[in-house]
């Protein structure tokens, strides 16, 4: 079975090729305001370097979110164009379980962290498995962090403002895909972003709604 991962929820772009429960190739590089225009192309030279086109994938993964909302959006389009027009099996991923996922350590709980600025994180806790104890949500660090307190934490992350506390995301592709095949394939015009957070007009909406509600 050949299988095609992307992940493009942060300024990264994560993607591998895997054949038989084995990485033909892969990237990890970080593209930021550049994403939009290399994801195709990186993705594509995994293909031309392993003399192999998106044709000849079985099932994708694609992670949904949480994250960045362009840079989801990026990856969602591109998987769900090559899922609907070859008709191809698609399997929607979590960013913060395939952090999770990919812990190499000996701590038995695992808490992912995207930054959303601001004091906020996109953020979770999973134990080894894979389950969610803390479900994924957009929420103050500071609260994260105390209901992590019950637990013996590692913490992951591929932001920079958190290089001090967390041990740095490095994608373990064979160990998501391995979880994520357990999942049955879905339309892909049901694969859509989650965003978690509300977009800014959105939350500006929000405000003038209930400011005006006030007077």
């Amino acid at each position: 079975m050949i299988e095609l991962y992307i992940d493009t929820s942060t300024s990264y772009l994560y993607s591998a090729l895997l054949k038989d429960k084995k990485i033909l190739s892969e990237v990890k590089k970080e593209y930021g305001q550049t994403l939009s225009k290399e994801a195709l192309p990186e993705i594509i030279s995994l293909f031309e370097k392993n003399h192999l086109t998106p044709q000849d994938v079985d099932r994708l993964y694609v992670v949904v979110g949480p994250g960045s909302f362009t840079g989801i959006r990026i990856g969602v389009t591109i998987a769900k164009t090559f899922a609907w027009t070859l008709q191809k099996e698609i399997v929607p991923v979590s960013a913060l379980r395939a952090m999770a996922l990919s812990y190499q350590g000996e701590k038995e709980y695992q808490m992912p962290v995207i930054d959303a600025r601001r004091g906020y994180v996109y953020g979770a806790i999973y134990d080894k498995k894979g389950n969610a104890i803390v479900e994924d949500a957009y929420l103050p660090y500071t609260t994260l962090e105390e209901q992590a307190q019950s637990y013996e934490i590692a913490t992951i992350s591929n932001s920079a403002s958190f290089q001090e506390k967390a041990e740095n995301y490095d994608p373990n592709f064979l160990k998501i895909v391995e979880y994520y095949q357990q999942e049955k394939p879905v339309n892909p015009h049901l694969i859509n972003p989650i965003y978690l957070k509300k977009t800014e007009a959105e939350e500006k909406i929000e405000d003038d709604n209930h400011r005006t509600n006030e007077g």
